[in-house]
């Protein structure tokens, strides 16, 4: 399954991927197409089976801040209260979700099944001295859990700022007196504190994943001990990198012995309607994850370029183009200007020797303007050109014969005006067509 690897019309954002059993599940918001707010007043849960990463199941709405037509509120003391930022951690044979409510007091429920739906526990409860209120009110903005092999429970949350405290295991949802500690992640570390704690162990070390303070990114600090401090190791991934950055909120995980990053990207030209995405990643030996780049590929090594490929799997967006639903069954990379440049990682175009040229499609929608897709291989700066093709003013199905390509290769559209002289500007900023889907065919 390619990023995003949820179907194409579901935004999760702020995902903590968890395996319970024989099954990944992901606990996220859950943004809305074209919003001008983040998340919603509902959560929802998806889960594959370890064994076939490609097979995602919705198990529908878990928790509700709001009414809704087929549920009620699971919480009397709101109304128009966003979920943001869940997590969803198993004790003694139950699930226990942990929810930020955008500007009340956030809640912990339970469930006998990790895909849910949770019934609510209780208000988190803590010594309102402790601290002088440093749970914000309640809020607990962006609780991250951690279970550690003693049975001791922890929450870590904060937003410029992050605090951990000892949760009290029997009842899952009182602080511990005593046990609330301040800057978890030192603000002064090399790029600072913003959001998104997510605790992880891995063998003796406990991991720290969050939003750093600068950037588009989810850096990383590590501890020996599960309240830190925590020590900044680096990044792991950055959304920002050749495309429309934004926020970024997720996690690591480990499926069937290989590591994960999970993250979500922006669509419609805003930090908003964000959807799930992930990467592989790799912990050496010392403990360290080095970055890994932003690619098309979700959980595929390669992807097959004689497929129809989907131009919204995007991981290059340069130049002002963007991602955008059209309808539920449409969405278009658009704003395509000349200039702009639109690239996924990786393709297999496989060893056939046999041929000289193969063939490309575009599925294109017209904005009233010839333009040209020069397909360039490696590098959009300097990587190799196998062949331009013409978008009429109509758009409709663009094709070109290109030169035959083997093996494996990031693949980019380097957009072009067809007008010259002094014609070109009347079409400078100009969108001239959006793209919906291509393919290569032998």
């Amino acid at each position: 399954m390619a990023n995003p690897f949820l179907p194409l019309w579901e935004y999760i954002p702020d995902g903590e991927p968890r395996v319970f059993g024989d099954r990944v599940y992901i606990y996220g918001s859950h943004d809305r197409p074209g919003s001008d707010e983040f998340c919603d007043y509902k959560l929802k849960v998806w889960s594959a089976p370890l064994d076939n990463l490609n097979d995602w199941t919705c198990h529908g709405h878990i928790f509700h801040t709001k009414d809704d037509r087929d549920h009620k509120s699971d919480t009397d003391w709101t109304d128009n209260n966003l979920l943001f930022a869940p997590d969803v951690v198993e004790k003694d044979g139950k699930y226990y979700l942990y929810a930020y409510i955008m500007g009340a007091k956030g809640c912990v429920a339970v469930s006998d099944r990790p895909e849910g739906p949770f019934k609510l526990l209780s208000k988190y409860k803590y010594n309102e001295n402790e601290g002088n209120d440093s749970f914000k009110g309640g809020w607990f903005i962006d609780p991250g859990t951690l279970v550690d092999d003693d049975g001791r429970v922890y929450v870590f949350c904060g937003f410029e700022g992050s605090f951990g405290a000892e949760i009290n295991p029997d009842n899952m949802y009182e602080v511990v007196d005593g046990s609330f500690k301040d800057n978890v992640v030192p603000r002064e570390t090399e790029s600072g504190f913003f959001e998104a704690c997510s605790p992880r162990k891995v063998g003796d070390t406990y991991y720290m994943i969050y939003s750093p303070a600068k950037g588009s990114r989810l850096a990383y600090a590590t501890s020996r001990t599960p309240m830190g401090p925590y020590e900044y190791r680096g990044d792991i991934v950055d959304n920002e990198i050749d495309y429309p950055g934004g926020n970024d909120h997720g996690s690591i995980c480990n499926i069937n012995g290989q590591w994960y990053i999970f993250y979500h990207r922006m669509t419609n030209n805003s930090i908003m309607s964000r959807r799930a995405c992930v990467e592989r990643i790799e912990i050496l030996p010392d403990g360290t994850i080095p970055q890994v780049e932003m690619t098309s590929l979700g959980f595929e090594k390669s992807l097959l370029p004689y497929r129809i490929t989907p131009a919204e799997i995007a991981c290059v967006l340069k130049g002002g183009c963007f991602i955008t639903e059209l309808d539920l069954f449409t969405r278009v990379v658009t704003n395509i200007t000349d200039g702009c440049i639109i690239g996924y990682k990786y393709f297999d175009f496989g060893e056939d020797y046999s041929t000289k040229t193969m063939k490309f499609a575009a599925e294109t929608i017209g904005r009233g303007c010839d333009s040209q897709i020069h397909i360039l291989i490696d590098s959009y700066e300097d990587g190799e050109e196998i062949g331009v093709c013409e978008v009429g003013l109509n758009g409709g199905n663009a094709t070109a014969v290109v030169k035959n390509v083997t093996g494996r290769h990031a693949v980019y559209f380097k957009v072009k005006t067809r007008y010259e002289g002094w014609t070109a500007d009347y079409f400078k900023g100009r969108n001239l067509f959006d793209l919906k889907s291509f393919a290569f065919l032998k």
